[in-house]
């Protein structure tokens, strides 16, 4: 395994300060995300869930992020290591849900604070940290029936499924 040590000397896998944290992800969502959706940040084409429509945080040819949908509800909305660089993640969150139809899914992926290196004061491109802890808190703060966080896993992310 290639290591980089970043700018605190502290090591890190090289993977994790590439992008495409998806190629983790996607194998579990497929589970969950199913009909039409959406992949919010996926970044680059090749690292876009299978089949879902791509909104990318950066506009490319059309107006739309991840504060800014389509106005059709779809069955789900899938984001892989986006949701850290939006200003205010609960308000995304919120407009999230109001965009997926009843029963559908909300399927986060996200860098959990046990990286170090994916904290916003030692990676400027990021706004929030999270925890499994805090998204549970969240989730159950907003009276989801069924919803399920994982642990951290060896990415140092962790999943997030809502069901809406």
């Amino acid at each position: 395994m290639e290591i980089l040590f970043n700018e605190g000397g502290q090591k890190i896998p090289r993977f994790q300060s590439e992008g495409n944290a998806s190629q983790f992800s996607i194998p579990f969502a497929k589970k969950f995300c199913k009909g039409i959706g959406y992949d919010i940040g996926y970044s680059k084409l090749e690292w876009k869930f299978p089949g879902a429509i791509g909104i990318d945080l950066d506009c490319l040819d059309d107006d739309y992020h991840a504060d800014n949908l389509p106005d059709a509800k779809v069955d789900y909305i899938y984001s892989s290591h986006c949701l850290e660089h939006v200003p205010h993640w609960i308000n995304t969150i919120e407009f999230w849900i109001s965009k997926i139809k009843n029963k559908g899914i909300l399927f986060l992926y996200l860098p959990d604070f046990s990286q170090k290196y994916w904290r916003p004061w030692n990676n400027r491109k990021h706004n929030h940290c999270f925890t499994p802890e805090i998204f549970k808190g969240f989730c159950e703060s907003k009276q989801f029936e069924n919803f399920f966080v994982s642990g951290v896993d060896l990415n140092n992310s962790f999943y997030v499924v809502i069901e809406v």
